[in-house]
């Protein structure tokens, strides 16, 4: 008798809640259905927005539904950017802005530069010209460096040193690391820098016409004129969680070099026509060269 009470009551309350809300009785038990559903696309979405987060950790949500196509197809869900965008902004995933890393550049010596032979060129293939820069890192220990080479045309990065020091082996290590990458057997590739003393002392500039690049520099004093590799030092700093403090010299080595793997093998560009930097280095030519000057420029 008291269960054949209580579930009266229980029918009573569904029946109450379906004809306040103008709902059928069918039409209540759908919308509960739905939204058992909807709960359960968005658990699987956000686990797989975890998952890519471990390697692309500030994928924003264009890129984001890019990265979960294939997952999203083989799980038969849909969802668009505007409602992936408040999904994440629901469970406070949206990624934060940052501040962008200001990088000094010694350019007080009495070394002569080399003219900017990229200003005037059309990029138009890849190891046809690449961009060095050095930025700090941090160590329990204190400052590191990182210098890197990144071919201006697939935005790869061909070469890359970590050090506790500035000295001109850093980046003497970092082409040769860039030679030994070369694919192709093309013209005298274009080395572009700043205006640092490393790149423009005797020893480095003699050692790169051995390897045969083409020495360029900045003119002036505008980051703007070298900015694809401002813009890669941003992101392996701000994306690739490089902009941390490490315990020692070879913790941070590992994760330079892990950072360096995914950025040229998993994450898509928008300059590049949402591909890989390694997919456009190996095709050569099948992309349109974009600058990241005017992105750098406008934010």
């Amino acid at each position: 008798m008291e269960r054949d009470t209580k579930k009266e009551e229980k029918t009573f309350k569904v029946k109450y809640l379906y004809e306040v809300f103008g709902l059928t009785k069918q039409g209540y038990y759908q919308r509960i259905k739905r939204d058992i559903k909807r709960a359960d696309r968005d658990r699987f979405i956000l686990m797989q927005v975890e998952r890519i987060r471990k390697e692309l950790p500030r994928s924003g949500t264009r890129k984001l539904l890019i990265y979960l196509r294939e997952s999203l197809e083989e799980a038969d869900i849909k969802i668009g950017r505007n409602a992936l965008f408040d999904l994440l902004r629901c469970n406070e995933l949206l990624v934060k802005r940052t501040r962008r890393c200001h990088i000094t550049t010694d350019s007080r010596h009495g070394f002569k530069k080399s003219p900017n032979l990229i200003k005037e060129s059309e990029i138009t293939h890849s190891e046809q010209a690449i961009a060095g820069d050095i930025t700090y890192l941090k160590t329990d220990d204190g400052y590191a460096y990182l210098a890197i080479l990144t071919d201006l045309y697939s935005k790869k990065i061909v070469g890359y040193c970590v050090d506790d020091n500035m000295r001109v082996e850093i980046v003497k290590q970092a082409l040769k690391m860039a030679d030994k990458n070369k694919m192709f057997n093309g013209a005298a590739t274009i080395h572009h820098s700043d205006r640092g003393i490393q790149y423009c002392c005797p020893d480095y500039k003699q050692f790169a016409d051995k390897l045969g690049f083409k020495m360029s520099n900045t003119q002036q004093y505008d980051p703007y004129e070298n900015a694809v590799a401002e813009r890669v030092n941003e992101t392996l700093k701000y994306e690739f969680g490089l902009k941390r403090k490490f315990v020692n010299l070879t913790e941070l080595k590992k994760a330079v070099a892990q950072a360096v793997w995914i950025y040229n093998h998993k994450r898509v560009h928008w300059s590049l026509d949402l591909k890989t930097p390694q997919q456009v280095h190996q095709s050569y030519d099948s992309v349109k060269y974009k600058s990241y000057s005017k992105t750098l420029k406008t934010g």
